[in-house]
């Protein structure tokens, strides 16, 4: 069992939306609309997949992380280095 599970309807959900936000700026891109309008769409749209990841990580780290801590060993320590580029690769983004 995955640490979102939990939480698994309330991101598909959430997903749903962000799939939405996107179709719809294509529908503004595809209407010539103006740039701005859709670079806030774009804003939107990226804080969106932001709260998503946070979410994830978020879940990531109480359930699969603190798990595999208890059991330490090399286990443990691939989930924290796991969890460590996964972070890294959020900031960067």
């Amino acid at each position: 069992m995955n640490g979102y599970s939990p939480e698994k309807d309330d991101l598909l959900k959430r997903l749903r939306r962000i799939e939405g936000q996107v179709a719809g700026i294509s529908r503004m891109v595809d209407g010539d609309r103006y740039c701005i309008d859709i670079l806030t769409q774009v804003s939107a749209v990226t804080s969106a997949l932001q709260s998503v990841s946070l979410k994830l990580l978020d879940e990531h780290l109480s359930h699969c992380v603190v798990e595999a801590a208890k059991k330490g060993g090399p286990e443990a320590d691939a989930k924290v280095k796991e969890a460590s580029d996964a972070i890294a690769r959020l900031v960067r983004s």
